[in-house]
C-alpha cells in the first residue's frame, strides 16, 4: 500500500477553503492543497436531501498524518462533520512523491 494520501475537504466559502488549506501547509499536515471553486454538492442530512455551492480542497499528504489532518480540520471548520474523505494514492511522479514526504516532515 501507498505511504501517500489525496484528502478531500469540502469547504462553504472561499475565506474558509484558503485558512484551511494555508493551516494544513503551515503545519505540515499537507505538503500542497489545492482549492477547487464551483463545486455543487447534494448529500442527505438530517433527514432532507440538501444541495450547496462549496469548494473542494485536495490536500496532499502522507497516509500516516491523515488522522492528524482530520482533527485539525475538524477543529477548524465550521460544519459540524466536515467531509475528510483520504484516497491512496497509488503512485505517480517519483520526484512529486518524494516532495511531498519531504515537505510533510516535521
Amino acid at each position: 500500500m501507498s505511504d501517500l494520501q489525496v484528502v478531500l475537504i469540502t469547504a462553504p466559502d472561499a475565506a474558509c477553503a484558503e485558512s484551511l488549506a494555508r493551516a494544513l501547509v503551515d503545519e505540515r499536515l499537507a505538503a500542497c492543497v489545492n482549492v477547487v471553486p464551483g463545486v455543487r454538492s447534494y448529500y442527505r442530512w438530517e433527514g432532507a436531501i440538501q444541495e450547496d455551492a462549496e469548494l473542494l480542497l485536495l490536500a496532499k499528504t502522507r497516509a500516516d498524518l491523515v488522522e492528524a489532518l482530520a482533527a485539525r480540520v475538524k477543529e477548524l471548520h465550521p460544519y459540524e462533520l466536515p467531509e475528510v474523505l483520504g484516497l491512496v494514492a497509488p503512485g505517480g511522479s517519483p520526484a512529486y512523491l518524494d516532495w511531498i514526504r519531504t515537505e510533510t516532515e516535521t
